[in-house]
C-alpha cells in the first residue's frame, strides 16, 4: 500500500507541476511537453524510491502514447 501512496502523491505532485508549467490559460487543459513530464516524473519517482525503474518506465510509455496523440503534449486527464 505504501507504493500506491507514493504513487498517488506523485500524481498529484505532477498535476500542479503540469498546472504551473503550462502555457494554457487557466481552467484549461494545463498541457505540458511531454519531455518536460518525462524529466520531471522519472525526477520525482527515482527520490522517492517506492516505484521500480520498471514501472516508471511503463508509465511513461503509456503516457507518451497518449502524448503523441496530442501533438507531443501531456493532458492532466492522461493520467
Amino acid at each position: 500500500i505504501s507504493c500506491w501512496n507514493a504513487l498517488q502523491s506523485l500524481l498529484s505532485s505532477m498535476k500542479q507541476a503540469c498546472e504551473i508549467l503550462t502555457r494554457d490559460p487557466e481552467g484549461g487543459a494545463a498541457r505540458i511537453p511531454f519531455e518536460t513530464f518525462s524529466f520531471l516524473y522519472s525526477y520525482l519517482a527515482s527520490i522517492d524510491g517506492e516505484i521500480s525503474e520498471n514501472e516508471i518506465e511503463a508509465f511513461l510509455h503509456e503516457i507518451k502514447e497518449k502524448a503523441d496523440e496530442h501533438s507531443g503534449m501531456v493532458l492532466i486527464r492522461h493520467f
